[in-house]
């Protein structure tokens, strides 16, 4: 397929099998040979975040990763849990 230039680029995809498949293509190829293909969308975004960060030591937060991984669960879930679980013991 010819883009606008002289350059050729491949087709783009109608759709993509899988993440690892979309994310393959766009490693290797730029949005900006596809701009005749994209079409304007509207967003909203609230930039508002209901984290705080708070620092872990480094020992500490990979045996909590592992004990996530173990579980199933994301790191952040494990560690809000265990932390609702302290507040309630101690109330």
């Amino acid at each position: 397929m010819q883009g606008e230039g002289s350059e050729s680029r491949d087709v783009l995809p109608e759709s993509f099998n899988t993440l690892e498949e979309l994310s393959d293509f766009w490693d290797s190829h730029s949005s900006a040979d596809y701009e005749d293909a994209m079409e304007p969308v509207e967003v909203e975004i609230d930039l508002s975040s209901s984290k705080v960060y708070c620092p872990a030591a480094r020992d500490l937060l990979y045996q909590v990763r592992e004990q996530a991984r173990q579980q199933g669960v994301s790191t952040e879930t494990l560690i809000n849990l265990w932390l609702q679980e302290k507040l309630r013991a101690s109330a």
